[in-house]
């Protein structure tokens, strides 16, 4: 079997940030932000470019929210991390692992 040089689930995506909660702690005293990110690209796709927007809701902890949480909300960033479903399995959140400013 070849080895991934990516994780299986893994995203990396260029967004603002477009609101954020107050920074939290878990029941653990773990530091947790939770905030929205929205992206606009233009991409080609099947030879023809394609408009792509999205707004998709993310979350960071422990240091990361830290970080995160001194951020101004409209400004933009490359983030890094991986998929999973909500709590209640109704959408899809974008777990922050580290993020870089253009």
């Amino acid at each position: 079997m070849p080895t991934e040089s990516v994780p299986a689930n893994s995203l990396q995506l260029r967004a603002c940030i477009v609101a954020a909660e107050s920074l939290r702690y878990t029941p653990a005293g773990l530091p947790a932000l939770s905030f929205q990110l929205d992206h606009d690209s233009t991409l080609l796709e099947v030879g023809v470019d394609r408009n792509v927007k999205l707004v998709i809701k993310a979350v960071a902890f422990g240091t990361m929210a830290e970080r995160l949480a001194k951020q101004a909300v409209g400004s933009v960033w490359t983030f890094n991390g991986f998929l999973c479903n909500a709590r209640q399995g109704k959408s899809v959140v974008f777990h922050i692992q580290d993020f870089l400013q253009d």
